[in-house]
């Protein structure tokens, strides 16, 4: 049975989610002020009253009251439970998800393995200029159009022939063959080890932040396989990478396009006639992970496949990966080159400009959506034709996004089938009611916890105030005392992490709404460490007069109202049945 997840793996994890870009990648938000809006996908409405805070890390909901963290969001939105949200988190971030009474992972220190691959990239890049062998891979290279200068700023390189030239390098010792193995770097057949790469023009695959990762090579002559990659390593994952993404970035300041293409020599022939933004995939096909890596890089992607049928299914696998993704804040469109061209060939062929003008063309999404599922179905208007497109289309729309686009998505759908979209709504998922909640009045204790929680930052006032308030004996100064000493060691958590870590208090829920309660809303942001000062110099006048009256006053709950006292009391029972 998996043990407890520890706290500090929980306030990494989340430090290291944005919940801005985890719900954008399921409803379409937009910006409003500081925050983010959109129509509430745990209930119906039409006008937006759920609001994300990247400065809070929190979700709110003023409609149905729905609020929380990215882990809350994932338990409500997916239907995942606590551990399973945890994992895909963990997942997401490239952690391991750790248990109680192991060693807090850390992660083991790749810089030795970054320092090596980069080491055999200068190798290669240095045999490329060298080598006796190195003509023909040079010729190669001019044979594709491409200068000394674009193969420079790519890094390109060449792996001679024969089976140990970078082993015996860079292999003096075990440990060092060891580190070549993890890198990916030689391989081992019937106890002998030798190099993976030979004979081939190298590609260095950089990550985001510069550091090689992996190689590519490409053979020179009729060998098999024709490309070869890296394998997976503990720095490389093909899945999530994207050959170029890197390059791109460097050439430009801020990118307004992406050109995803299937080869290295696609990216960097497109790059020598001015097309800086292309990226490619490492031999696999458009993932999740890349989609989202793009869409956090520019605002529009352009997928440029061959037309022919290959090309066409390899478009349709990617669209697939994309609904989940595609809100219409972005733009994603597609591009058939004709047959027997390749982004190569074809920018040779015709230069930069007619080659932007194709992807000026390039099929929106939504249009090559509903020509593939019309061509499938053949006759979409007599017979049973409209029933069939509608479904074969539903379940995909069905995986867009609750908001506009998905709307947008049904609406083209009955104008081709005349069949009537369903009532709009998230289907298969229960729906909150519309909150109609009565301001509750709160104790002046339950205030300081409430600001607190909303803002961690507030806590820098209680080194400026009497403390009196401390000597109140009762559940809600515990808890404020707990809260203040959780931000004085972590004096920079935001307001998702701080009540992330009390999920497994029996107060939990009452806390997070706390967190959102409505006399919140009627104090300006300017007003609140006012607010919060006031009310902890309130419970400091409440202890020095009850002390002169009743030197012994031990009212147990004296601060907090009856109904906050009853509901506290039915959330410890709730949560002592949970467990049990």
């Amino acid at each position: 049975m998996a043990g407890r997840i520890p706290p500090q793996f929980i306030d990494d994890l989340l430090a290291r989610t944005d919940i801005v870009e985890l719900i954008a990648g399921r409803i379409q938000l937009r910006k409003g002020g500081k925050d983010y809006q959109a129509r509430c996908p745990f209930h119906d409405e039409k006008s937006p009253s759920f609001t994300v805070s990247r400065e809070k890390q929190f979700y709110h909901c003023f409609g149905c009251g729905a609020h929380g963290t990215a882990i809350g969001f994932l338990m409500e939105y997916d239907r995942l439970g606590f551990r399973e949200a945890i994992e895909d988190l963990a997942r997401r971030a490239g952690l391991e998800v750790p248990t109680e009474g192991a060693a807090m992972p850390t992660g083991p220190d790749q810089a030795p393995l970054y320092a090596l691959l980069e080491q055999a990239a200068q190798i290669y890049r240095r045999q490329l200029r060298e080598h006796p062998e190195a003509p023909q891979a040079i010729d190669y290279l001019k044979g594709r159009g491409l200068s000394g200068e674009i193969a420079a700023r790519y890094g390109v390189g060449f792996a001679p022939s024969g089976w140990d030239f970078l082993l015996a390098r860079l292999g003096a010792d075990p440990a060092a063959r060891e580190r070549l193995s993890q890198a990916g770097l030689i391989t081992e057949q019937d106890g002998k080890r030798y190099d993976r790469f030979r004979s081939r023009i190298m590609f260095p695959i950089r990550d985001r932040r510069g550091r090689v990762i992996g190689f590519g090579g490409r053979v020179l002559g009729d060998g098999k396989p024709k490309y070869l990659n890296s394998p997976e390593t503990p720095v490389f994952h093909k899945s999530r990478e994207l050959y170029g993404l890197y390059e791109a970035q460097q050439a430009r300041r801020k990118l307004d396009r992406l050109l995803v293409v299937e080869g290295y020599l696609d990216v960097i022939a497109l790059a020598q006639f001015g097309i800086d933004y292309a990226v490619a995939t490492l031999g696999t096909a458009t993932t999740l992970e890349h989609l989202q890596v793009l869409l956090r890089s520019a605002p529009e992607l352009v997928f440029c496949f061959d037309g022919d049928n290959a090309g066409r299914g390899a478009a349709w696998k990617a669209l697939e990966a994309a609904l989940p993704l595609a809100t219409g804040n972005q733009s994603l469109r597609f591009l058939f080159l004709p047959e027997g061209e390749d982004p190569d060939t074809l920018v040779r062929a015709e230069g930069q400009a007619a080659f932007e003008r194709r992807l000026q063309k390039a099929e929106h999404l939504s249009i090559f959506l509903f020509n593939q599922l019309k061509e499938a179905v053949g006759d979409t208007i007599t017979g049973d034709g409209p029933m069939r497109l509608t479904a074969l289309a539903k379940p995909l729309i069905d995986k867009v996004p609750v908001g506009i686009y998905r709307d947008t998505l049904n609406a083209r759908l009955a104008r081709l089938t005349n069949i009537a979209p369903p009532p709009q709504g998230r289907t298969g998922r229960p729906r909150r009611a519309v909150q109609t909640r009565q301001p509750i009045r709160l104790s002046l204790v339950a205030q300081a916890i409430a600001l607190l929680l909303d803002r961690p930052q507030l806590a820098a006032e209680v080194s400026l105030l009497p403390n009196d308030w401390r000597r109140l004996d009762n559940p809600g100064v515990q808890v404020l005392v707990q809260l203040l000493d959780t931000i004085a060691a972590s004096p920079t958590i935001n307001k998702g992490t701080l009540i992330e870590r009390w999920r497994e208090h029996p107060h939990f829920d009452y806390l997070q709404r706390l967190s959102v309660a409505p006399f919140l809303d009627a104090i300006p942001v300017d007003g609140h460490a006012a607010e919060f000062i006031g009310a902890l110099q309130g419970l400091s006048k409440e202890v020095r007069d009850a002390e002169r009256v009743r030197p012994l006053n031990r009212r147990s709950t004296a601060d907090w109202t009856e109904e906050m006292r009853e509901q506290m009391g039915r959330e410890a029972e709730s949560a002592r049945i949970r467990r049990h």
